[in-house]
């Protein structure tokens, strides 16, 4: 588990925000990740939320210099399974079941494993995980719940997901335990809508700076 926590860590640290994306329109898959590229946002995850989502990431794979692309909202091993055909480099997971443990011990590819209270946590570091997603953050109890959780499971970091934004990132960002957060306020669907490139390139800078 070991190496393969290395390079799940390799990709989180590439900047502090991941950005969530559901994509629609697979044909707005590679303009869209090099503009979060272009902001500083490479590792990019791609939600199977969507029929397009699977010929997104091959697009994002094939096509987009310098875009580490990952899956997200897998739920089983047969998805699991889709999204490293297609080219994932990483998997996330909103929760975790016995089945996507399973998979993810066969393959290369890391898994980012989904938890939100203590005995998950617990539970997810028996199985040798040190990294997890934690999740839905906003409305499980937000940075004070994450970080009371520092001290007595320290060891394990988190990449908190759901109802993050530019205004609340930093609370995350500034607690021991947390290597990154996940967002999807870097790629709004109006600007996505409008081919406005540019304009997600500004977000994703901007989100790029919480590093500093």
């Amino acid at each position: 588990m070991s190496a393969k926590t290395d390079k799940l860590l390799s990709i989180l640290k590439l900047q502090p925000v991941v950005p969530v994306l559901v994509i629609d329109d697979a044909a707005t898959a590679v303009p869209l990740a090099r503009a979060l590229v272009a902001g500083g946002l490479k590792a990019i995850e791609i939600t199977l939320r969507t029929q397009a989502a699977l010929d997104a990431i091959r697009a994002v794979a094939a096509e987009v210099e310098g875009a580490v692309a990952g899956a997200g909202t897998i739920l089983n091993a047969a998805q699991f399974e889709q999204a490293v055909e297609a080219g994932s480099q990483f998997i996330v997971s909103p929760g975790t079941t016995q089945e996507l443990i399973e998979v993810a011990n066969d393959h290369e590819v890391p898994l980012l494993p989904g938890a939100a209270t203590a005995s998950e946590v617990m539970g997810l570091r028996e199985e040798g995980y040190q990294v997890m997603k934690f999740f839905p953050a906003e409305q499980a109890g937000g940075a004070a719940y994450l970080k009371s959780l520092s001290s007595p499971l320290a060891g394990t970091l988190f990449c908190p997901t759901g109802g993050i934004s530019l205004g609340n990132a930093r609370d995350y960002l500034s607690l021991p335990n947390v290597v990154c957060v996940g967002g999807s306020w870097v790629a709004p669907k109006e600007l996505v809508a409008k081919g406005d490139w540019a304009g997600i390139t500004k977000l994703a800078a901007e989100a790029y700076a919480l590093k500093g």
